[in-house]
């Protein structure tokens, strides 16, 4: 099974800005779409972002204007820019792709996660 491979996280002060990504190990085909997720203790794991194969993007309200997700196709690699880090964007940072299998099936494969630590 092909894993996902993400990079960039770390600690930050408040207010700066961290540049996530993350690729496949190996060759995946048919992705129809990428997402970041995060889980801070306690919570339940979140999307923060998303984006499909045509570009579209969507993504949870607290990041809008903060965040930006863009994805290279030919590589199959997402992105995760984040300005103005806030000390509540602490978390760990997964990766999913969204795979098909069919036109109704489509499997899911995440990443190990990465850890982001904003400090106030």
């Amino acid at each position: 099974q092909v894993q996902l491979v993400e990079s960039g996280g770390g600690l930050v002060q408040a207010g700066g800005s961290l540049r996530l990504s993350c690729a496949p190990a190996g060759r995946m085909f048919n992705i129809n779409a990428m997402g970041w997720y995060r889980q801070a203790p306690g919570k339940q794991r979140e999307l923060v972002a998303r984006i499909t194969t045509s570009g579209s993007t969507n993504y949870i309200d607290s990041v809008k204007g903060r965040f930006t997700i863009s994805r290279d196709g030919a590589k199959n690699t997402v992105f995760l820019q984040m300005n103005s880090l806030k000390p509540e964007d602490t978390a760990v940072y997964y990766c999913k792709a969204e795979v098909g299998v069919t036109t109704t099936i489509q499997n899911a494969y995440w990443g190990q996660g990465t850890q982001v630590t904003v400090s106030s």
